[in-house]
């Protein structure tokens, strides 16, 4: 039986009861407003109610939902300071934890997976989960070999919970759209959609992880957790402790937040050219930041979890990202329009001005063009919200822009580290990250060509 709660029934009950709940708090503010209370005040209570309601079910339920509002929870920056503050609290605990599944489930998985004599492969397991996400849990362990491990337990069901929490979240996307101004909440949901048969597979999840291991296994930045065993629903690895990255967030000293923003943009774009994989839920539950490198010289690494949803990017990022980057930068607006066109971003029956269309992109590439740039919650709002006034003319152009499917996946990861270096309000040097790693953006010499080819 599932525990992801019982029955589909119920899932899909609780989900359905979301937009009745948000119609009866607007009508309960508007008899709020009638009898004399504030705006402000009434519309305050409202996006607390409605925050609690929402990430209260979307937690309980795992699955789906609990990805859905993981996915959601790093654009909390985006939000207007008014909107974000009730939904703050409620969107970050998705970042971490989950109701547990009882227990005798979880033997019930590792029996299964492990053998009836499973526990004989441990010197210790804490039966109490150490962290719990959208299809599974965490436990920690020691391995029979004294490995400090963490053995990873899918919830059973999960597949089944995924694809109808989705489908019924998709319904109501539209009023759910608010949530995040400026993003289409239909497109996020369907790429879930499309990710739920390679996110529940851990021979996957195993492989991507192995590669990543291997190739940081010596890096002075970046730790990723060695794969100690996998089976169908069990997948072990090797313990890290440190700080969570929602720690960091919440707490963390200004030196954390800039080293922690610092690294994670280094993962992002180094990851594709060193393994030809993009690690694709950058949420701040799957980081960690470590104390002392191995050189003992640098103050923190940056642990990295869960390889569950990458891309596969066998060359590395897309040269037209680095080359369209750098020629935006250099203001060149006809080859930035030609490429775009070229890619698919502009479609053959749409025409564009090009001075527009360079006028749109500027200020959001504005963190590439500086030698460091500040990410803070200000500036991702004014982001947004130019984006998402529908009086503006950036918000008419960009729904003109079309995006291709080979770079969806790349935007929201892009858009998703970008909501993260936000709420560390990291002050990061991008720029090098981006010559020394996104394959296009410093233009070739032609010099060194005819060296070469001499």
């Amino acid at each position: 039986m599932s525990d992801l709660p019982r029955k589909a029934v119920t899932r899909t009950a609780k989900l359905a009861a979301l937009p009745l709940g948000f119609a009866g708090r607007a009508t309960w503010g508007l008899g709020k407003r009638i009898v004399g209370e504030s705006a402000e005040i009434v519309g305050r209570e409202l996006q607390q109610r409605t925050a609690e309601q929402l990430f209260k079910v979307l937690g309980e339920l795992k699955g789906g939902a609990m990805k859905f509002g993981q996915a959601l929870s790093v654009f909390e920056s985006a939000l207007p300071e008014e909107v974000a503050g009730p939904y703050r609290a409620a969107l970050t605990k998705l970042q971490e934890a989950a109701p547990p599944m009882p227990t005798r489930t979880v033997h019930s998985v590792l029996a299964q997976g492990l053998g009836e004599d499973w526990r004989e492969l441990f010197l210790e397991f804490e039966d109490k989960p150490s962290a719990a996400a959208s299809i599974g849990q965490v436990h920690r362990g020691v391995w029979h070999d004294g490995r400090e491990v963490a053995v990873k337990v899918q919830y059973p069901g999960a597949g089944e919970a995924l694809l109808s929490d989705l489908n019924q979240l998709s319904r109501f996307a539209r009023l759910l759209g608010p949530l995040i101004p400026g993003m289409d909440i239909k497109p996020l949901i369907t790429e879930l959609k499309d990710r739920v048969s390679e996110e529940l597979d851990y021979g996957l999840e195993a492989q991507a992880q192995r590669v990543h291991a291997e190739e940081f296994a010596d890096d002075a930045d970046v730790v990723v957790p060695a794969v100690v065993h996998q089976c169908d629903q069990v997948l072990i690895t090797e313990w890290i402790d440190g700080v969570p990255l929602s720690e960091v967030i919440s707490d963390g000293t200004p030196e954390q937040r800039d080293r922690a923003g610092q690294l994670l943009a280094r993962f992002l774009f180094s990851g594709p050219a060193r393994t030809g994989l993009l690690h694709a839920d950058p949420h701040p539950g799957n980081f960690r930041l470590l104390p002392g490198g191995p050189d003992g010289e640098r103050d923190w690494r940056l642990g990295v979890l869960d390889f569950g949803t990458v891309d596969r990017l066998p060359g590395g990022l897309p040269t037209p990202i680095g080359e369209s980057l750098r020629m935006t930068l250099d203001g060149e607006a006809q080859a930035v329009y030609d490429m775009l066109r070229a890619e698919g971003f502009v479609k053959e029956s749409i025409e564009l001005d090009p001075d527009a269309v360079l006028d749109y992109l500027l200020p959001i590439i504005e963190p590439a063009e500086a030698e460091e740039f500040t990410f803070t919650r200000g500036w991702i709002r004014s982001q947004a919200a130019r984006i998402a006034d529908i009086r503006s003319p950036a918000y008419q152009l960009g729904k003109q822009l079309n995006l291709p499917p080979a770079y969806l996946l790349i935007h929201r990861v892009t858009l998703s580290t970008i909501g993260v270096l936000c709420q560390l309000g990291a002050t990061v040097r991008l720029r090098d990250e981006l010559e020394e790693w996104l394959p296009g953006f410093v233009e070739d010499d032609p010099s060194e060509e005819t060296a070469a080819e001499a």
